[in-house]
């Protein structure tokens, strides 16, 4: 006899529908999986043999073939464990088959017959509603997260033998509750602590309000760090539509959890400057999102810029101006998101000191030049926003002055400015000012003669391409935002061309 029971499969972050075929046949015992299946998916038929017996059923003394549908397509995890054993069992009528015809089943299984949580869920789960399942069967602590899909009812299964007993009818399992987030208060460092710095501050509000990527430059010590780690605080928060986004990548790489299914705060991402580009930009014998996906739609923080090889800082390239980041190897194709905002952290020479006011500096012309040059050209005009950080006076820092500007009162400024922004833009067009393309560029921000006049006169004494002439005028029409005004004027693309890169940044 021949059972199919449906499950789901990944494929990057996106979940796609797989059938497990499941066989019975004469002739000498035998456990054969097929279908493209890896190590993990191998493995299964000792789980599943083991789950059977430790969970009161009878292994079938008879030829055992699956067969995991689609068959050219590689499938990995431990994910089909579940829809193996139920395939097996209502082959062999111990279980029946009609209660399993508009079911999906996903989860690994322990030796014992418990039902273990998997990665991947979300994406599953959307797959799944997608696809018409009505009812999916997921490991109780991935239930949370499956019910983030809003699509089929989810049944938590905590073992093999509760499972066999819903779907007989004896002891029906409930569906899961959707999993609806509790309000907390957004926690961490915040912009009050941060003593002067008034212009970094005003740099970074705006890079907040527009998704612009920045680059702040600064002797050691001047409070770089300190200030891109506090940005957090002052970022919107995520749309729905970008909390699933987030998580389904999250979901993937097995980071999220019971008490935590969902993410619900803009991603802060800090690799380490020795990361490898596979690191960074993702891939691996796996196709693993990198840094840049976990940083989608919140933000990328890259500290010590020049420290990171040349290699690693141009895979940004592409996804800085797309978006996504597509990984392509021997195994496979695949398209991650990446729209994060970048935020770089720099010192203006090796020893840190080049133009300081005490002199201090030890690094030759050469030295200074060559410590520059691991940023390419094309790297920095991708750069919207380049602030200059300097050292702060013993004044400032030991003074008595009145207290900073919370990162509540910056974000209301900020939220503010989204707004606009969604109200202009529509459901369907840019998340923000930075995502603007040429349509939007066209439309919503015209100059008028005197600002024309201005960046005429910037745009050959800059030397400025067409790229950094159009960011220019997504940082314009983010002032404009922030300063509540309908059109961009002299003193909104004044400010904007303020923020190009430092004379030093151009040896």
């Amino acid at each position: 006899m021949v059972c199919t029971i449906r499950s789901l499969g990944l494929y990057g972050v996106s979940g796609y529908p797989v059938s497990a075929e499941c066989a019975l046949s004469g002739g000498l015992p035998a456990f054969d999986v097929v279908g493209l299946a890896d190590t993990a998916v191998k493995e299964a038929r000792e789980r599943v043999r083991s789950a059977i017996k430790s969970s009161g059923f009878d292994f079938p003394a008879s030829r055992i073939t699956v067969n995991l549908a689609p068959a050219d397509r590689k499938k990995a995890g431990t994910v089909y464990d579940l829809p193996i054993l139920i395939g097996i069992l209502a082959a062999g009528r111990q279980l029946p088959s009609s209660a399993t015809a508009d079911a999906a089943f996903i989860g690994e299984l322990s030796l014992s017959g418990q039902v273990r949580a998997v990665s991947g869920v979300l994406p599953m789960a959307l797959a799944a509603h997608r696809c018409g399942v009505k009812r999916l069967f997921v490991p109780a602590d991935n239930a949370p997260e499956a019910t983030l899909a809003e699509g089929p009812e989810v049944y938590p299964v905590h073992t093999v033998a509760e499972l066999a007993a819903h779907l007989r009818g004896e002891a029906l399992i409930s569906p899961a509750a959707p999993w609806v987030p509790s309000p907390e208060e957004v926690r961490g460092p915040d912009f009050s602590e941060v003593k002067g710095q008034e212009q970094a501050k005003r740099a970074l509000e705006i890079a907040a309000a527009g998704g612009h990527h920045i680059l702040m430059t600064g002797s050691p010590g001047s409070g770089k760090s300190m200030m891109a780690k506090r940005l957090p605080s002052i970022l919107p928060d995520l749309t729905r539509q970008e909390a699933l986004s987030c998580t389904e990548i999250y979901s993937v790489l097995g980071l999220t959890s019971r008490e935590e299914p969902m993410v619900l705060r803009r991603p802060f991402r800090s690799p380490h400057h020795t990361i490898s580009t596979a690191g960074m930009a993702g891939g691996g014998s796996a196709l693993r999102p990198g840094e840049i996906s976990m940083a989608h739609n919140g933000v990328l923080f890259l500290d010590e810029l020049p420290e990171f090889s040349p290699e690693v800082l141009e895979v940004l390239r592409q996804p800085l101006e797309d978006g996504k980041a597509q990984i392509t190897r021997v195994s496979g194709s695949v398209t991650y998101p990446s729209q994060f905002m970048l935020v770089c952290a720099m010192n203006p020479c090796k020893c840190g000191w080049y133009g300081h006011p005490s002199g201090r500096c030890t690094c030759t012309e050469g030295a200074v030049r060559r410590y520059l040059n691991r940023i390419s050209g094309p790297m920095l005009d991708r750069i919207d926003i380049c602030i200059d950080v300097p050292s702060l006076e013993y004044d400032e820092l030991a003074g008595v002055s009145a207290p900073a500007e919370s990162s509540a009162d910056i974000r209301k400024r900020v939220n503010a400015a989204r707004a606009i922004q969604s109200a202009r833009f529509g459901p369907d067009g840019p998340s923000c000012n930075a995502h603007m393309g040429p349509g939007e560029l066209k439309r919503y921000c015209g100059l008028d003669e005197s600002c024309q006049e201005l960046i005429r006169g910037a745009y050959h004494k800059l030397g400025l391409t067409a790229r950094s002439y159009d960011r220019i005028l997504r940082v314009a029409r983010t002032i404009a935002d922030l300063d509540g005004a309908e059109q961009i004027a002299l003193p909104h693309l004044a400010e904007a061309l303020q923020y190009r890169p430092p004379e030093y940044l151009q040896l």
